[in-house]
């Protein structure tokens, strides 16, 4: 028997071996099949290489018509062209102002290298004061543009101003068609391209701030980040060849430094979005790797910048430094455990509990060790906002009253939802939302298909739509608090609700949802991604087109002839050494007009420069002249200048006017009961000081006065009066 037995045994070895060995080779052809696709045919290749072309085009012109629209409504709204440089300068307002400043003095220097010494030691621009401009500003934009200026040999061709607003303008353009890439990719179809930009176009108002204050930095550093979320989007998904992947990756470095270099709070907005791909990596572990390499690319750019940004020690303090680090280390300590079981689901728990805990330790340790400058004036801001403190203050119940500070109003739903956006992003939204969670909460707890087909109507499974569904709904969040952040969360409110409308997927995973069965899911679904945009956009077309062609054919005229005469009085009367206090707004136009040295900035990221705001708005305060001339003096003020405007100003809003607050501040209103005022044997400065009458006289004399403004030299006293 045992004789009998060995060529069995042998037998089966073989057999064995021989199913083992067609399993390798069935794994082989599988690789060699997956490197090596098979070659479509030539009609199918021509046609993916027309819808790609057309898309292209169609990305392409869509930026290029929405720039060439801003500088023609710019032109109608201004009347630029016809306006004296002086004229054209008035029109940037508040901290624009500044920027633009900066710019025309680095085209004013030598050499490249000396305006930026010029630059990170200011003396020139506060008195009193020597500021590193490039990095308390962010002015890396403008010292871009003046060597972009210089190196083209536009300056033979072009006025500067031109060309600074024709970048600004042309990176808006890209910010359009990034928009419209990214909406392309999530659905498939560049249709979903079209109406986005028709719809960011139709609600500007809410999607942008270009046509108030065009150097602002969220205007130069916004269309970075919309070119790295198309990047992210396209990296992210599943069906990716290796090249694209290539590509997407290092466009998504590029982008995400240059927008951290242009925008001083570029790094909260980057930590909102890692926090969606902490999650994305949490409900979706096929792609993490991917995640962990967007990581790398995050640690990149913050300790690049940091380098580049003259050591700028509030990238090391940053949470999203600390996230990404606590990230790195919980993965390192992460242990392999088979998909789908208990066990996996109580560590997917311990490991957020763990990343949430090291994330604020670690931010913790790093300030303690860190040399940085606290933002305590956020941190106040914030506490008065939610609800968690009050105060008198005036800087905190100043930025409390700005508009865009404050919670929407009701007339921003009521314009998107005019625009037929709305609606269609809360459907969207509710469907991607319902099918992701539908995804993450599966009951068997099997690994999804790498590859979702039309059938499957489970858009939710998707890791790209995953994370714009999570950030989506953190910009949302936040917009919904504080209403300046609507300019973050209303352009993807755009593409995602285009996306949406365009997607067969998802009408057919509403239609998996509603079990369909009259007419086939799949080719209603098809008609509909098809029939609904149009229908959309024929509709926006009869009722916004006309608008728009409507504000380009009106001539409006920017008429301020009291500002035009206070800057030439000032260039023509005004010694060279002289130092001017007023309002931050006003400074602002001054040293862009004149070059003057002033005694504030309207800027909001310096302790320092706040408190001197509000030291020089003490002039609209019910002080008296020798409190105003021992402030002014301070700070080696020769000029005032008082703003009739703010000093009879009529505000809409009860308590915000800027003499108000400061009654408040200085304890002359009463609010418990009912804004009384309370005694004070001064009256309010900036009305006094006109009626010429002692003691005001003996501290301040009028040399210079039109409508708006009153210019008074500050005497040189010896002895105060009592």
């Amino acid at each position: 028997m045992a004789e009998e037995e060995g060529p069995t045994v042998e037998l089966r070895q073989r057999r064995k071996l021989k199913s083992s060995e067609n399993k390798e080779s069935a794994k082989e052809e599988k690789i060699h099949d997956t490197l090596m696709p098979e070659r479509a045919p030539k009609h199918v290749l021509f046609q993916r290489f027309a819808k790609i072309f057309i898309g292209c085009l169609a990305a392409v012109t869509s930026g290029m018509m929405y720039a060439l629209y801003l500088s023609a409504y710019h032109e109608r709204k201004f009347w630029f062209s016809n306006r004296q440089e002086l004229e054209r300068e008035i029109t940037f307002q508040g901290d624009s102002a500044i920027y633009y400043s900066y710019y025309k003095d680095m085209l004013k220097a030598p050499s490249f290298e000396r305006g930026v010494y010029e630059l990170t030691h200011n003396n020139k621009t506060v008195s009193l004061k020597t500021i590193n401009a490039v990095q308390q500003m962010s002015l890396y934009p403008e010292l871009i543009a003046s060597v972009l200026y210089q190196a083209t040999g536009s300056n033979e061709i072009i006025e500067p101003v031109y060309f600074y607003i024709g970048i600004v303008f042309g990176l808006q353009g890209i910010y359009v068609t990034a928009l419209f890439v990214t909406s392309w990719l999530m659905s498939g179809t560049w249709l979903a391209g079209m109406l986005t930009v028709a719809w960011f176009i139709i609600n500007r108002v809410d999607t942008t701030r270009i046509e108030y204050s065009i150097p602002l930095r969220e205007n130069w550093a916004l269309p970075y980040f919309a070119c790295q979320i198309a990047a992210l989007t396209g990296y992210l998904k599943s069906n990716l060849n290796t090249y694209g992947e290539r590509f997407c990756y290092l466009l998504m470095s590029a982008s995400t430094y240059t927008f951290m270099m242009m925008w001083e709070y570029s790094h909260y907005l980057l930590f909102l979005q890692a926090i969606s791909l902490f999650l994305l990596d949490s409900f979706s572990l096929e792609q993490s790797e991917k995640v962990h390499e967007v990581y790398k690319i995050y640690i990149f750019s913050l300790f690049l910048g940091y380098l580049l940004q003259f050591e700028n020690s509030a990238l090391l303090v940053s949470p999203l430094l600390s996230l990404v680090v606590a990230l790195m280390l919980a993965k390192c300590l992460q242990l392999n455990v088979k998909k789908g079981t208990f066990i996996a689901k109580i560590m997917k728990v311990i490991n957020f509990y763990l990343v949430c805990t090291l994330t604020v330790t670690l931010n913790i340790i790093m300030k303690m060790f860190v040399p940085h400058k606290e933002n305590g004036h956020m941190l106040k801001f914030l506490e008065v906002k939610f609800g968690l403190n009050m105060t008198k203050n005036f800087t905190m119940n100043w930025l409390l009253c700005q508009e865009s500070l404050q919670t929407p109003s009701q007339d921003f739903f009521l314009r998107l939802t005019q625009s037929s956006l709305l609606p269609f992003y809360v459907l969207v939204l509710i469907i991607c939302f319902l099918s992701m969670m539908q995804v993450i909460f599966r009951i068997n707890g099997k690994s999804l298909k790498e590859t979702i087909t039309l059938e499957d109507g489970r858009i939710g499974g998707r890791p790209e739509i995953i994370y714009h569904v999570i950030h989506t709904i953190l910009l949302g969040s936040l917009a919904m608090v504080i209403e300046g952040l609507k300019y973050l969360w209303t352009p993807y409110v755009c593409m995602l609700a285009a996306f949406g409308v365009c997607s067969p997927e998802l009408w057919m995973t509403l239609f998996k949802w509603l079990r369909l069965r009259t007419v086939h899911p799949v080719l209603l679904a098809l008609i509909l991604s098809m029939a609904v945009p149009t229908i959309i956009g024929l509709s926006l077309w009869k009722e916004f087109f006309p608008r728009l062609m409507t504000e380009l054919m009106e001539l409006q005229e920017f008429y301020d002839p009291d500002t035009v005469e206070l800057m030439t009085w000032i260039k023509r009367q005004a010694p060279v050494a002289a130092v001017f206090a007023g309002s931050p707004q006003l400074m602002g136009a001054i040293k862009l007009c004149t070059g003057w040295m002033v005694t504030s900035l309207p800027l909001y990221n310096d302790d320092d420069l706040l408190k001197r705001n509000e030291n020089i708005y003490q002039i609209y305060s019910k002080r008296s002249a020798e409190d105003i001339y021992k402030i002014l003096t301070s700070y080696k003020a020769n000029y005032l200048i008082v703003e009739d405007a703010i000093c009879n100003e009529v505000g809409t809003m009860r308590g915000c006017r800027v003499k108000d607050l400061l009654d408040i501040a200085n304890g002359h209103v009463v609010c418990e009961e009912g804004d009384k005022l309370t005694y004070s044997k001064y009256g309010r400065f900036c009305h006094e000081v006109k009626i010429n009458y002692s003691p005001y006289v003996n501290y301040f004399t009028r040399v210079y006065w039109n409508r708006s403004y009153f210019v008074y030299k500050i005497n040189t006293v010896i002895s105060f009066q009592s």
